[in-house]
This record gives structure tokens, sequence and C-alpha cells, in this order.
């Protein structure tokens, strides 16, 4: 008997409908899986005929074969096992077909028969729905993630037994409510950090506070202990809150590399600190199963990158396309996968090897030279594609004691929100463009007009720091940024003075 049932296989963050085909017939013996089946998949047979005994179930005693459609698509994970075991059962006779056409399954089976959650399923969700299916049956930890998609059953099962019941007709299962998850509940997200945890650093706020404005890269350079990691993990706070579209492109990738906690959609933008052992592939993605890197993972959100030159030479390279373009392209022998990548890369060094190069207090003991090895390990290139250069230096003394609290993370948040709003309406229409930081080399002409005064400025800038054409648009775009947090429509003076300043430490002007 032949019998077709659902399921999905994952291409990047995205999965692709997947025919599960069983067909019993007479001439032969066991399990033939067919339609290019990882070894995860493979292994399935083993699962499938332990399940079924502790589901008081019998595996057939004639050959069956599964082809998983189309062939020349690879099937990675174990999410194939619920679909295939209830093919063959159907395939059997011990399941009905009625629901089957308009059914999607996906579950990883245990030895006693327990459906287990797999990664992705926000993905096969989405895929179900595009493929005009209307029932999901999955994991009950699943549910959660899965049940944000509307129009789309979500039914969650606990084992291969109660799958089968239901399917039958034998029991009935409640679908999922979709949740709702409006703005006002992600901006009111609580914080373990607060910008008003920071003593003093008043222009280090200040320059991330038009970082998240505008979406600019920033490079933090200081001493140890002067509060770099601990400004960067509050950056996030300040940032606008993730919309549905953001938030539901977030979870899928999360949940395709196997992170989320089954819990619904993320609420907060994400904030990664990879260590700076971390490989070419484990920053962008790919391996031998492809898995989004900690780039992609940051999509929406922060990647932050501390002790910057301690990277490998070729990590920190790899960074430069994901900086211009926002997505990853990972193309290998057997596949070529694309990754969203549009976050905002926030980097913290040290001056030199020591650490106490222009300290005020404490003497460096590292010769010039070896200062100047120790930047020359970021490339000019990478530096271009960073907007904001900005000295962190120690806090003194008498602002730790102080008891005043600093300027709260919902306040500054309310102005970077302003900002944004300014440029949503300026970039209304034109698609990939949200922030000044995304403007291309036209956009720059159009919406960065300077007047005479600050043109001459600028010219002066290039000409002193030796600045390249990447770092003069970066420039103007930061100068925009300032511009809308003051509520300005045309850039000041002052604002291409302030950007400017935010380059200081560009390439061969480290004050060496």
């Amino acid at each position: 008997m032949f019998v077709r049932t659902h399921a999905a296989a994952l291409v990047g963050i995205d999965a692709l409908p997947v025919a599960v085909e069983v067909n019993i017939a007479g001439g032969g013996l066991g399990l033939y899986l067919v339609g290019l089946p990882d070894n995860a998949v493979k292994e399935s047979e083993e699962r499938i005929r332990a399940a079924f005994e502790n589901s008081e179930e019998r595996f057939s005693g004639r050959k069956v074969v599964v082809n998983l459609a189309p062939a020349d698509l690879k099937k990675e994970g174990a999410s194939f096992d619920l679909p295939i075991a209830i093919g063959i059962l159907a395939a059997m006779g011990r399941v009905e077909v009625t629901m089957l056409d308009e059914t999607m399954l996906a579950g990883e089976l245990s030895l006693d028969g327990e459906v287990k959650p797999v990664r992705g399923v926000l993905s096969l969700a989405l895929a179900a729905r595009k493929a005009g299916i209307r029932r999901l049956i999955l994991s009950e930890e699943n549910v959660a993630e899965a049940a944000v998609v509307a129009d789309v059953e979500v039914i969650g099962v606990r084992s291969l037994r109660q799958t089968i019941d239901f399917l039958n007709e034998e029991i009935s299962l409640s679908a999922a409510p979709v949740p709702e998850v409006s703005p006002k509940e992600v901006t009111e997200a609580p914080y373990a950090e607060d910008f008003s945890d920071v003593k003093g650093q008043v222009h280090v706020k200040r320059a991330l506070e038009i970082a998240a404005a505008g979406g600019h890269n920033v490079l933090m350079i200081g001493s140890p202990g002067s509060g770099k990691t601990m400004l960067a993990r509050r950056l996030p706070t300040i940032l606008p809150p993730l919309t549905i579209e953001e938030s539901l492109e977030t979870t899928k990738i999360h949940s395709v590399a196997g992170l989320q906690r089954f819990d619904g959609l993320m609420v907060r933008r994400p904030f990664r600190s990879p260590h700076h052992t971390a490989s070419p592939v484990s920053l962008i993605g790919g391996g031998q199963t492809p898995r989004p890197g900690e780039a992609s993972l940051a999509h929406n959100g922060i990647l932050f990158l501390d002790e910057l030159p301690e990277f490998g030479r070729q990590v920190l390279e790899v960074m430069r396309q994901p900086l211009e373009d926002r997505e990853i392209v990972v193309s290998r022998a057997r596949y070529s996968v694309t990754y969203p990548a549009n976050f905002t890369l926030v980097a913290a060094m040290n001056p030199c090897p020591c650490g106490f190069y222009n300290h005020p207090t404490k003497e460096c003991s590292c010769s010039p030279a070896s200062v100047i090895r120790y930047m020359g390990r970021i490339s000019g290139p990478l530096m271009d594609r960073i907007d904001m250069h900005i000295e962190v230096t120690p806090v003194d003394p008498a602002e730790l004691q102080s008891a005043a609290e600093g300027e709260r993370s919902a306040v500054i948040r309310e102005r970077v929100m302003r900002a944004r709003e300014i440029q949503r309406r300026r970039f209304e229409g034109i698609e990939g463009v949200h922030t000044n930081a995304r403007m291309n080399a036209a956009m720059v002409r159009t919406y960065c007009v300077l007047d005479e005064a600050s043109d001459r400025l600028l010219k002066r800038a290039m000409e002193r720091l030796s600045l390249s054409a990447r770092a003069y648009d970066r420039i103007l775009k930061v100068a925009r940024t300032i511009a809308d947090l003051a509520g300005r429509e045309q850039i000041a003076q002052s604002d291409v003075a302030e950007a400017i300043g935010y380059r200081s430490l560009d390439r061969g002007n480290w004050g060496i």
C-alpha cells in the first residue's frame, strides 16, 4: 500500500516542504530510506522500531520503502522520525489516512515512543502555512513557538501512541491558541541592567545613544576596568523594541540554531558576545551540518566583540562582508545557504598590550613599536566599516563613590525611539533601509546635505586625518543621526564636528 505524509526540511533559516512517501510491498524485508537522508535520518529506523514495540504496535514484516521527496534536497535531523513512523503505520492500515493530506508532522521519537522537541519549528509552521497545510503535529514542548503562526492548527502530542489515537479520531486534542505579542509588552520587558548603573562616562553614553539611534557600529578603546564591557551590555536596554516581523525572524534564527527555549517569540533584541578564540565558522555560520553563526544570532541586535585585537586575523576579516551586505552567504561544495546578519557591531579593546597607554595615572610598559603592532592587528578596511571610535577613560574615584544616579535607560530609549521614528518616515518605501547607518551613497547625497561652513570643516578633517571615502560617508551618516536626535532637519556644523570627533582613532591616528 502507498501512503504520503508531510514533513519539512530546514534550508538556512527557512523550511521547505518534504513529502514522505511510504510504500509497502512484497519481495523483500526491512526498511529502505531514500531521498538523500543524513545519518540522523538513517538512524531513525532503530528508533522507530523501538517506539513501535513500546507503543503496542508492530513493524511490518514486508519490504518498506520510504522516499523523502524532493530527492535532491538534503534531509537532516531527527524531525523526520514522526512523519516516517506515521507513514509506515498508515501504509500498514493502522492509521486512518483521512487527515494526513492536510497535516504536517515533526518530532523525534525516543525509544519508549515519546515525541521529543526539535529545532526550527517556527520555520516549519511557516512552511506549512505557505504550502496550504492547515495542521501541524509536533511535541508539546514545541507548541508555544509554532503557535505564533496564524492559520495553522498546532497540535501538541506527548507520544506516538497519542498521535495514532488522534489521527484515528479515538481522542480529541485542541489546537493551541495563537498568542498575542504586542510591541508594548516587548517595550515593558524588564532588563537586569540599566544605564543608571554606570557612573560617569557621560561622553561614552552620549556616543552609544547616537549609535543606538542610527544603528551605527562602535569601537570603544580604553584601559582595563574603564567600563567598556559594562557599557556595551547596557546598549540593548536603549534600543527600540522588536517589531513583530523582527521578532519572527530573530526567533526563526535562534530556533534553527537550537537555542530557542520553546517559549514563543523572542521579545528582546539579542546580545551575542563570542570569545576571542572563536573560529570563522562559529562567527559566520556553516559547518558540515550548516547552522547560523554568532553574526546571524545577533541579527536585529548587538554583536559584541570584546578584546578585538585578540581575535584571529581571518576571523575579523570575514566580518567585512556581513557589515556591508547585512547577510551572510555560506557556499560549500554540498550546499549554499544565506543567513541574515543585520546587527550592530560593538567592539572593545585595550590601547596597547599592557592596556595602560595614555592612562592618566598608570605608566605604559609597551614600546611604541609594540603599540603599533597591536593596533595593526585590526585592518584598515575593517576599521573603515566601524562608524564611531570612542576613547573610554577611567572613571574618577569621586564619581564612583557618588550616590547620584545617572540617567535611566528608559529615558534614553525614548529619545532613541523619536530619532528612529524620524528615520522611519524618511526611508518609508525603501526596502531594507530603516536607519541612517544603512544609507547607500546616493541616499547620503540626498539626506546629508551640508551648508558651506560644515562642508569646509569636513574637507579639512579629511585632509588632516587622511580619512577614506568610506569614512567620509560614515561621518555624514553619524552627523545625520545627531541632527535627528536634536530634531533638526538640516545638519548643523556642530553635528559634523561631533561626528568627526568619533573618528579620532581612525587608521594612522592612534596618538602614537
